[in-house]
């Protein structure tokens, strides 16, 4: 599968749909309530970003589509905030205010990487026909740009009754325009002459009224009779952990496996997948290598914690370790560019975790990185592990390493329990890596002198520490490699564990 990530930035997409604002407070439980048997959480942060329609398009520009929003919100400070993040991230806003409901605001609370509680404000009545109206004339006024249209359907409303979404659907179709539909509720009349939609199965059980989770071929043949029924060139199934189900013209289906991946929060799951989709049809990718890459970019999503979109870097990253997703479970998913690895940390930093980095070359994995790898985990909550690409090996080590390859590196270290990210550089020294992540405990092994730690003066430049932890005396990557050369197996000692 090959995407050129040149065209999306040439793509523009429409999403129509209902808009939230998700606020997240971020903090730590260390005790129970005297009060009532509920978690003390002591705050420590509280962000906020686009949720429901406004995260499929946040999504869009992150995968580097041009995009446009049209939706409804109230005229309270939620709304001011709405407009800020969208102006923030690049994307033209659309977005027509009904005094009559407030913006849909998803308030969770967060402790310990654990969701606590949810706290929903809301009205989900459907549009004054005023409202309706100026919804469409901002449709009319977008669509001509567009290329796909996706309607992100949250059931707040926008959607109530077939009268929005029909119109939407026969304006783009008969500018030949696919239109794209994340559904909801149990009327999907409202859906028809789309040209495809992204279910996931307990929707699709609801409609029919049919257990289809553990029954692969009643999923498949509900699957085909709805997009028949609803005159759908496809139907998306999306089944978590046991993938995707993808049902085309012609009753063709293509089943794609789910791969192994750590899942923290399955929010927002569903819009990286039809924002996917979207750009991958918009670039020119027929809809089976859509469906494709938007079950790598879910994938990658879900090992995030709270609503975060997919980045173009991390599908390209993902791509590129695929293939070794059957050697390595779970692990190419650590695997991360420098802009992903920095989402991710920030991230982890949010939710209190302690970050801790070390870095090395890592050819031929023996007793020393492991022990030195447990040791760093050992100090924080997360450990970054930066990994020398092959071209910056053969600087500093000649022309004959690495033995392993930069993607069997990577993957074996992400296969580690103790190892929660790689992140592979380029330049002799991890110093850009460290500035970028500054990690809060940066740790080498004890046959360095404090002096000689690359980036020590940069994380103590901002409070961090760097330490020094024993080394298994006896190993090393080049020590073990002359010895095979020579043909013994005798290993002599040595405190290097490069």
């Amino acid at each position: 599968m090959s995407l050129v990530w040149e065209a999306l930035k040439s793509t523009e997409i429409l999403v129509v749909g209902d808009i939230m604002l998700d606020r997240y407070i971020w903090g730590r439980v260390g005790r129970i309530s005297p009060e009532a048997p509920v978690p003390v959480v002591h705050r420590r942060q509280v962000t906020e970003t686009l949720g429901g329609a406004g995260n499929v398009a946040l999504n869009l520009v992150s995968l580097g589509c041009r995009t446009s929003v049209v939706s409804v919100c109230g005229t309270d400070a939620e709304a001011g905030m709405l407009d800020n993040r969208l102006s923030e991230k690049g994307i033209r806003a659309y977005l027509v205010t009904d005094p009559g409901r407030p913006t849909t605001t998803k308030t969770r609370i967060l402790a310990n990487q654990q969701q606590m509680l949810r706290l929903d404000h809301e009205q989900t009545h459907p549009l004054p026909a005023d409202v309706q109206e100026r919804v469409m004339q901002s449709i009319n006024n977008c669509i001509p740009r567009a290329q796909v249209v996706v309607i992100s359907d949250y059931a707040k409303g926008m959607f109530s009754g077939k009268g929005l979404a029909q119109e939407i659907i026969a304006l783009a179709r008969g500018q030949g325009i696919p239109v794209l539909v994340d559904p909801k509720g149990l009327d999907w009349e409202r859906y028809r002459d789309a040209t495809g939609i992204t279910p996931n199965t307990a929707e699709l059980e609801g409609v029919t009224g049919t257990a289809l989770a553990a029954d692969e071929s009643a999923l498949v043949a509900s699957a085909k009779q709805m997009r028949q029924h609803l005159a759908l060139d496809w139907l998306l199934v999306t089944r978590g952990g046991q993938g995707m189900c993808l049902v085309g013209q012609y009753d063709s289906e293509v089943l794609i496996s789910a791969q192994a991946r750590e899942v923290y929060d399955v929010s927002g799951a569903g819009d990286t997948v039809i924002a996917t989709m979207a750009a991958a049809l918009a670039s020119g990718l027929p809809a089976t290598e859509a469906a494709r890459l938007a079950n790598l970019a879910g994938g990658i999503v879900v090992g995030k914690l709270g609503t975060q979109p997919i980045l173009a870097s991390e599908l390209a990253t993902a791509l590129k370790y695929n293939d070794l997703q059957r050697f390595y479970p779970f692990a190419a998913g650590k695997v991360a560019d420098i802009p992903a690895a920095k989402a991710k940390v920030d991230a982890w930093r949010i939710a209190g975790d302690t970050i801790v980095f070390t870095n090395g070359c890592f050819d031929l994995l023996h007793p020393g990185h492991i022990s030195l790898l447990y040791q760093a985990r050992a100090m924080g909550d997360r450990l970054v592990v930066g990994l020398n690409t092959d071209a910056s090996i053969k600087r500093l080590k000649g022309s004959s390493r690495p033995i392993l390859s930069e993607p069997d590196r990577a993957a074996m270290l992400g296969a580690l329990a103790c190892v929660d990210m790689v992140v592979c550089f380029a330049e002799d020294t991890p110093l850009t890596l460290i500035r970028a992540l500054k990690p809060d405990i940066l740790v080498k092994g004890s046959d360095y002198a404090p002096g000689q730690v690359v980036g020590k003066a940069v994380v103590e430049s901002y409070g961090g520490r760097v330490r020094l932890v024993d080394i298994v005396q006896g190993y090393s990557t080049t020590r073990l490699t002359e010895q095979v050369a020579a043909g013994t197996g005798k290993n002599e000692k040595t405190s290097s564990t490069s």
